[in-house]
């Protein structure tokens, strides 16, 4: 069983046990955390409908954050003396993948048809807010800008 999940901005395959690594996360190492799930294999069922998918969380754990390899940029302009050097590392975390499973499904409690019919009572009629001719307020401004 595998699952795409979306993943610091970029879609990532997993299963239970891979390790992946993202953009920086913030979360501490040992919390856990729930991907955005967009697809799950089964053996030969594939799910990728979205109200199937709200029942499917794909739990990590945070192993560690760590940087990425150094890229060096180099700019360079013949015979004008133009040289530009510039570095950069991004912040990655290492996530475990824990569990891929379906959503515990929270009860909720029945809604009281009393309180609605009392909801349903205090509504009142829109209250229309009272129409100003535009001209009219113009014309007084200029009027009075003018004495």
């Amino acid at each position: 069983m595998y699952a795409i999940v979306r993943a610091g901005g970029r879609q990532e395959k997993v299963a239970v046990g891979d390790l992946i690594t993202v953009d920086r996360v913030v979360a501490k190492p040992g919390e856990t955390l729930t991907l955005k799930t967009l697809l799950v294999v089964d053996g030969a069922k594939v799910t990728s409908a979205v109200k199937e998918l709200e029942g499917v969380i794909v739990t990590a754990e945070v192993v560690e954050h760590n940087r990425g390899p150094k890229i060096e940029i180099l700019r360079y302009k013949n015979k004008t003396g133009y040289r530009r050097r510039q570095g950069h590392r991004s912040d990655l975390t290492d996530l475990r993948i824990v569990a891929i499973g379906d959503a515990p499904v929270a009860k909720k409690a029945p809604a009281k048809k009393a309180a609605a019919k009392k909801v349903a009572a205090t509504v009142e009629a829109p209250v229309e807010a009272p129409v100003v001719d535009v001209v009219e307020a113009v014309e007084t401004t200029t009027t009075e800008n003018e004495a």
